[in-house]
């Protein structure tokens, strides 16, 4: 079990008896407990007790529950307050705006022991006859349900990445004779996955054996060539069988959506069936384009062009920038990142921007802090030199728009993220109009996770999209394509005006741990859907090209 795992346990525990109105000291500790543990520096299954109680916040009854929950996955006062609860209101708990006072209210004022009935109430405007309710409280809340009940079923790719490969590694040991291969959303890599499609040249009935062979699956459906498939995760599978012969077409048929595909029959209403797809393309009149463009966006244009760009890989990033440390809210200390960077992945540099001062709740840094990471970076850089660590900062954009520091501290740093943090709900126009004021900042350099989504979790606030990429194209400023599989923001359906406006892209993973690094394999996956290419992605730059750009860029500041 994953510490994030056994920190929500605790957390949930800290939820459970705030809603009982249990001692506010202890639930207080128990809430603090669960974040301790998602900051471990080590995994919590691998340690005994002893080492688990030395650590700052967690005592010997914490290592002892943690102990519980690595063996049986609870313990017996979280069990008990389960027992107590309604499961309708424990699955309140999951829904944005809702804490458990209001919970509470809910449930013993209104009666209200489901999300269905909770719903309900919304709509009849129910909700405002419990104390602490507003109109306002009561749409926010009605919007986060309809929210998550349209996401259920759904998942990140991120999150099944590695149970695919393992499904796809076992039919293949299975029935090594034949060919197989991932297909639809899962090929194109979009990033929130319903199915893992799966083509098989395997019969299907061979397939539906081998399901039952396997306790970990579940068959849904059986039809004469495909088997719907299911997990203990309730993650989907979607199998279908095919002959050798048809097997490239129907790879293509069944890869691209459903405008690609479309846009392919107007050039030819019978695909050719042929050895591979490079071959139908081909025939096609058209480039070979990767499966992760057919999205019916313009790429067939591209392919009859010749105007098909290169598609960045992971190979070609030279760098990492946005990334935390203990200085902020991070994991592990700047030496830690900037060395694994270096030693591990590789990388020739290493952009550190912990959070700016107004980020309380992430440990921001005052100026006094600042300068002295900034001492921490000369250091370092003798000691690791030739690779860099530029200091940067994640600054807050505020209210109106304007950053969180003063000039003369934001001059010194080699570059300056700005992002949204706070104050979220905003209508497109102030949203908008805040981006575009810290973008017309001279000392910002990349945009940070322009929507402030949380993928499956919180829509981001509305923006107009060309607005702020065109005031990022007039002043020079780069987009982040947040590579945190929550984010992966800016989108990748924009990304493709951004680059027509001529607008550089940075792939940053925003990690806050060592692990959270290679986070930007998934920045490039959304990044090759938006047409990326190398030339066009700031850290996809060598050392000494961006070691220009910055500080072209401070010479372009006010003096």
């Amino acid at each position: 079990m994953e510490n994030k795992a056994i920190a929500k346990t605790f957390k949930l525990y800290s939820q459970l008896m705030e809603l009982f109105n249990e001692n506010p000291f202890r639930t207080k500790a128990m809430a603090s407990a669960s974040f301790k543990i998602d900051k471990l520096p080590f995994p919590a299954a691998s340690a005994t007790i002893d080492q688990l109680s030395t650590q700052p916040g967690i005592g010997k009854s914490t290592a002892e529950r943690i102990m519980l929950i690595l063996e049986t996955g609870s313990f017996p006062e979280l069990d008990n307050l389960i027992a107590q609860t309604p499961e309708g209101v424990l699955a309140m708990l999951t829904i944005k705006g809702l804490g458990p006072k209001k919970i509470r209210s809910i449930w013993k004022d209104l009666e209200i022991e489901s999300i269905g009935e909770l719903l309900y109430a919304c709509n009849e405007n129910r909700l405002m006859e419990a104390k602490g309710f507003g109109l306002k409280t009561q749409e926010e809340i009605r919007k986060s349900i309809e929210f998550s009940n349209a996401n259920q079923g759904l998942f990140l790719y991120a999150k099944i990445e590695k149970i695919a490969a393992t499904f796809l590694g076992s039919l293949v040991s299975r029935f090594p004779d034949q060919q197989h291969a991932f297909t639809g959303d899962f090929r194109r890599k979009c990033e929130i996955i319903a199915s893992i499609d799966i083509l098989t040249t395997t019969p299907i009935q061979e397939v539906v054996t081998f399901i039952k062979d396997t306790p970990a699956y579940a068959i849904e459906e059986q039809l004469e060539a495909t088997v719907h498939v299911s997990d203990e995760l309730g993650v989907r599978y979607h199998i279908q069988s095919t002959t050798k012969v048809c097997f490239a077409l129907d790879l293509l048929r069944t890869t691209g959506n459903d405008t690609h595909i479309k846009e392919l029959q107007t050039i030819q209403a019978n695909l050719p069936n042929l050895a591979s797809e490079e071959a139908i393309y081909e025939a096609l009149g058209l480039s070979y384009i990767e499966p992760e463009l057919r999205e019916g966006a313009g790429e067939i244009n591209w392919a009859k062009n010749g105007q098909l760009p290169e598609l960045i890989t992971y190979a070609d990033l030279k760098g990492t920038l946005h990334n935390h440390s203990t200085y902020s809210d991070g994991v592990h200390s700047l030496e830690q990142m900037a060395t694994y960077c270096k030693d591990e992945l590789g990388l020739s540099y290493f952009g550190i921007c912990d959070h700016s001062k107004t980020a309380v709740y992430a440990s921001g840094l005052s100026i006094e802090r600042v300068k002295e990471q900034w001492m921490d970076i000369e250091q370092l850089n003798n000691k690791l030199a030739p690779f860099r660590i530029f200091s940067g900062i994640e600054s807050d954009i505020l209210s109106d728009g304007s950053l969180d520091y003063p000039d003369d501290i934001l001059a010194k740093f080699d570059f300056v993220v700005a992002s949204i943090h706070s104050n979220l709900r905003m209508d497109e126009e102030k949203a908008t109009q805040r981006l575009i004021t810290a973008i017309e900042n001279p000392y910002t350099t990349i945009l940070g996770h322009p929507t402030g989504r949380l993928l499956l979790s919180r829509p981001g606030y509305p923006i107009d999209y060309k607005k702020v990429i065109d005031a990022c194209a007039a002043n020079q400023v780069v987009i982040e394509i947040n590579a945190n599989p929550l984010r992966l923001d800016l989108d990748w359906r924009w990304q493709r005006y951004a680059l027509e406006k001529g607008v550089l892209l940075s792939i940053n993973p925003d990690a806050h741990r060592m692990e959270g690094l290679t986070d930007m394999q998934y920045g490039v996956y959304v990044a090759r859907k938006g047409g990326l290419s190398p030339e066009r992605c700031l850290n996809a730059f060598s050392l000494a090209q961006i070691e220009q750009y910055f500080e072209q860029k401070k010479q372009e500041r006010p003096a």
